[in-house]
């Protein structure tokens, strides 16, 4: 679901930076208000479980593979503004060093997972959950119900941005300049495998991890669950710190080599040199309802797909021998980079609500 340079038109791109860009603000304006509260660090947490968790490719139907995002419990968590800006850092940090999509298409990947998919998990948390307790099984349901319902809405986009691309751009003799298939194509080709296999697995993850809050530490649900009943502390235990939290993130990026089990590329995300090899083209047209792509890569796609090289492409270090090895390691440096943005993030606002504090007179 990660969109590369190339297949969506500068055009395309714009369009959707500038559809981001008015929630971004928003979003930091609102999480500036709580930065006296949990939420930075929670940011961090779930931003770099985000990236982590998108490391777990898994077989789709067809021979693809696909991922969970990690949206529907950092929506849970952190509520829709929190959210956005924690898998937005997330697929930043995976384009500018990983090559995970594209530099160009990254507001598009953020609209799509950060954005509509935060809104649409929020949305239906919820409507499931609503007057549910806290510890209630319905919240878990709710939870993974969001989840679900988020990564499809979010896979959906990104099938209607491929397709119309051959629609709206191409050249003189009909030939696309980008993505290469149309709405018929492009939108079973992604939504088969998200509504079978990947979502259920960002249902899963969503589900998972609230039922665990619910027993560990359940007051973590409690900010995006204000119609909730108060929590009854007879029957709740103690809150623990976030260090669970913590070791559970370390324990996903040790189990990362996982995601390499995985064979095949995820439909949309082929490169432009996989649009040129004979055996690349020929899986291709198989997971494309038998339409072979293009005779060589479209020249919008083959140019935009250099405009940035990612120093560690694919998650594979080059001084690396071992995949599984680098997997890991990659894996911690993007996550380390990930807590890195978003504590500098609240750092930086903070320091601008101390210096607004101290340099207002007092009426």
């Amino acid at each position: 679901m990660h969109i590369p340079d190339g297949y969506l038109s500068p055009e395309t791109c714009a369009v959707l930076y500038a559809a981001a860009a008015p929630f971004w603000v928003v979003a930091l304006r609102r999480i500036k208000r709580l930065l006296n509260t949990r939420m930075v660090p929670l940011l961090s947490v779930f931003a770099a479980f985000s990236f982590v968790i998108m490391m777990f490719n898994i077989p789709l139907p067809g021979g693809t593979t696909g991922h969970a995002i990690g949206v529907g419990i950092a929506a849970v968590v952190l509520g829709p503004w929190g959210s956005m800006l924690a898998i937005s850092v997330a697929l930043l940090i995976q384009a500018l060093f990983f090559g995970d999509g594209g530099i160009t298409a990254f507001g598009a990947n953020s609209f799509n997972m950060a954005i509509v998919g935060s809104l649409v998990a929020t949305a239906v948390y919820r409507v499931v959950g609503r007057g549910a307790e806290i510890t209630a099984t319905r919240r878990v349901a709710a939870a993974g119900l969001a989840g679900y319902a988020a990564i499809n809405a979010a896979a959906f986009l990104a099938s209607i941005e491929f397709g119309i691309q051959p629609l709206l751009f191409h050249d003189a003799s009909g030939a696309p300049l980008y993505a290469p298939y149309p709405l018929a194509i492009a939108i079973p080709a992604m939504m088969i495998g998200h509504l079978t296999i990947a979502g259920i697995a960002e249902l899963i993850a969503a589900g998972g991890v609230v039922a665990y809050l619910q027993r560990s530490n359940p007051s973590l649900l409690k900010f995006t669950a204000p119609d909730a009943p108060e929590l009854d502390s007879t029957r709740v235990r103690t809150p623990r710190s976030m260090r669970p939290l913590w070791i559970g993130l370390a324990a996903l990026m040790i189990l990362t080599p996982l995601g390499l089990l995985a064979a095949g590329t995820a439909w949309g995300e082929w490169s432009a040199n996989d649009l040129a090899d004979p055996a690349a083209r020929e899986h291709i047209t198989t997971v494309s309802q038998g339409q072979a792509p293009p005779s060589a890569p479209p020249e919008g796609l083959a140019r935009l797909s250099e405009i940035w090289t990612a120093p560690i492409p694919d998650y594979a270090p080059a001084f690396l021998s071992s995949p599984a090895v680098g997997y890991v390691l990659s894996a911690m440096f993007g996550s380390g980079l990930v807590i890195l943005v978003t504590t500098f993030v609240g750092w930086l606002f903070g320091r601008r609500r101390e210096k607004l504090t101290t340099t207002t007179p007092i009426e």
